[in-house]
Formats: C-alpha cells, sequence, structure tokens
C-alpha cells in the first residue's frame, strides 16, 4: 500500500503554530444616565491598546528635546488642565489660550476652544509638531518610539504587530483619552440617591438650572447627559473688543468672532484658572462675570441676556451656586492610578 504524507496547507495554522492574540475589548463602565458613549470604527478601544496610550501620553520622547509630554500640560490633579495660564513649550514659548481640561471628551467633538479638530485621533496629533508646544518631528518622533524597547511589543499587542507609526501613536493616545471619565462627583451620588445635597447646593442647583442664574442653557445637564456643556460655541461677554477670534479663525464666517467652545463645568474646582485666555482665577471671579451680565459686542450670544444691566444676585445666591459647582468634584477622578503617570 502506497501511502501519501500531505504538506500541512501553508495557510492553515499548524499545532505548533502560536495563535494570535486579540486585544482585549476595554470595558467602560457608565452610569446609566450618561449618553451613549461613541468610538470610531477604526479605532474601538482596547485594554492593550489604552495602556499603550496611556505610555504615550507621558512620554517625553514625542518632544524635539525629550522633556515634554501631554501630561506635561495635562495635569492629573488639575483635572487634566494645566494650573498655568499659558503652558510653555520646550523652547519657553507660550501661547495665548489655557490648556483645555481632558474630562469626559468621549461624549464630545469639536475639540479645542476653536472647535478645529473632529476627533480625539485628530487631536493627538497637533502637539506633536507644534512650535509652541512639543516642537518635534513626526519621523523623528516615531523613530524615538520604535527604538525604545518598550514599545514595539506593546504596539503588536494593540494593533496585531509591532509597527509604530503615526496612526497609531495617535489612535492609541486616543483611546486612553476616551476613558479619562470623571462620574463619582457629589453630584453623580446624589443622582443616584447616594447622598443628599445642603439646602445651600440646593439652593445654588435651582439658581443653576433656571433663569435666575441662567446656567443650564450653556452647561445644561440633563439635556448633555450631565456632562455640563452643550458642546457648542458661545461669546460670553469677555471683552467688547476682540484679540483672539476664536471660532472665526476655523469657520471665517464674521458671526463666529470670539466664539469658544463651553468647557465642561465638571471638575472645575480643580480645573483654574478659567476662560480660553486663563483670565480668571478663582470660580467667585467667574460668577461675577456672570453676575455684571458680561461685555456687549456684535456677537455676544443671546443666552447673556444681562448684558449691560447685571444679574444683581445677592451674597447668599452668589454663595449657593459657588457651593453647587463645588459638588461637581470628584477626587477620585483626579487620583485615580489608572490615569496617573505610569513611569512617575
Amino acid at each position: 500500500m502506497l501511502l501519501v504524507m500531505c504538506e500541512p496547507d501553508p495557510q492553515e495554522p499548524t499545532p505548533d503554530d502560536p495563535t494570535p492574540n486579540e486585544p482585549t475589548p476595554y470595558a467602560f463602565n457608565l452610569p446609566a444616565y450618561f449618553p451613549q458613549l461613541q468610538q470610531p470604527d477604526s479605532n474601538i478601544a482596547t485594554e492593550e491598546g489604552v495602556a499603550l496610550g496611556r505610555e504615550l501620553f507621558y512620554e517625553k520622547k514625542l518632544s524635539g528635546d525629550n522633556t515634554l509630554s501631554c501630561g506635561g500640560c495635562h495635569f492629573a490633579e488639575s483635572g487634566f488642565a494645566d494650573p498655568r495660564q499659558f503652558s510653555p513649550g520646550i523652547d519657553g514659548t507660550v501661547g495665548d489660550r489655557n490648556s483645555m481640561a481632558i474630562i469626559n471628551l468621549a461624549f464630545q467633538d469639536k475639540l479645542f476652544w476653536d472647535g478645529r479638530d473632529n476627533s480625539l485621533e485628530e487631536q493627538a496629533l497637533e502637539p506633536v509638531t507644534n512650535p509652541i508646544e512639543m516642537h518635534e518631528e513626526w519621523p523623528d518622533a516615531i523613530a524615538k518610539i520604535a527604538n525604545d524597547p518598550k514599545y514595539p511589543p506593546m504596539f503588536e499587542a494593540a494593533f496585531g504587530d509591532d509597527e509604530v507609526t503615526v496612526a497609531r501613536v495617535a489612535k492609541a493616545i486616543a483611546q486612553f483619552e476616551r476613558t479619562v471619565i470623571s462620574s463619582n462627583s457629589k453630584y453623580d451620588r446624589f443622582i443616584r440617591g447616594e447622598v443628599s445635597f445642603t439646602p445651600s447646593e440646593l439652593r445654588g442647583l435651582d439658581l443653576f438650572n433656571t433663569e435666575v442664574g441662567d446656567c443650564f442653557h450653556c452647561h445644561g445637564d440633563f439635556a448633555t447627559g450631565f456632562q455640563f456643556t452643550d458642546g457648542l460655541f458661545h461669546n460670553n461677554g469677555l471683552d467688547s473688543t476682540f484679540t483672539d477670534m476664536g471660532l472665526y479663525n476655523v469657520t471665517g464666517n464674521p458671526n463666529d468672532m470670539a466664539k469658544f467652545k463651553t468647557p465642561t463645568l465638571r471638575n472645575i474646582e480643580y480645573t483654574a484658572p478659567y476662560m480660553h485666555d486663563g483670565r480668571f482665577q478663582t470660580l467667585e471671579e467667574v460668577i461675577e462675570h456672570y453676575n455684571m451680565g458680561g461685555h456687549i459686542s456684535a456677537t455676544i450670544d443671546p443666552l447673556m441676556k444681562a448684558a449691560g444691566s447685571g444679574r444683581n444676585w445677592t451674597e447668599q445666591q452668589k454663595q449657593d451656586l459657588l457651593n453647587f459647582l463645588l459638588t461637581l468634584s470628584d477626587p477620585d477622578f483626579i487620583s485615580n492610578p489608572d490615569f496617573q503617570d505610569p513611569n512617575p
């Protein structure tokens, strides 16, 4: 009898071939009252991708002189904002806008104060090459990352092979930033029925959500899934004449002059200074700005109804509003070890 030995099909894995590990889907643990989290089909978060993104978020090799990372302008203890009015880049130069907080960006689009980017993947590309930030060329940054023995295995675990590319760096950082979610403030626990508000906090909540305070139109809670931003752009009466044109620089529409994205109020206690240019150091100053009504200009938002006249809140009302805003602080968020520098 003739025995014919068949060669294994080279396209089929043999028992001795290693089976490629599939990345583990990242499980977002969100409150039921949060909106649906949207992810791009081309960049679904995985445990391995998030771990890589966290390393890259704090990686100083992405800067021209290996001294600055994303985390160098977005500090966890400051709600992933910068306590300095303007962040210095590696050359010592500074911009003219305060670094926006990285909080619950998974639920937002139109990123930056002027909305120039539409996704976290786009946003992650900018700081590396920006001459007043990390001031590095992408080919040089990629070479440094690829030559660090720590990274090729992490890229392989996240993306299936160890190739280091600009797109993959941006994807990984975006995956990490989508996990930077705050959902355990006193306000959240109040909504879940776990704690009670003080009388002052309740009065502040009422002030916030009625025409008396009129905060809810831009920072509404229920309508925006408790993110405390409408994600839109407004001129909130900071100036009567403009030095920073805001959204206009993106759209070219004169009606968009001096309009800036509404920042989230979550963790507002930690994210000073305030406004796009960091002009206010305290929440008391912010409250007083809205109490006086803002400065009239051609593009001031119609929602600034008290412009030129003021709201004339009492000292008690201002204190109540402040006390409510402090319920949006989430100490667990700023101390979450999953968000900290993995190599301090």
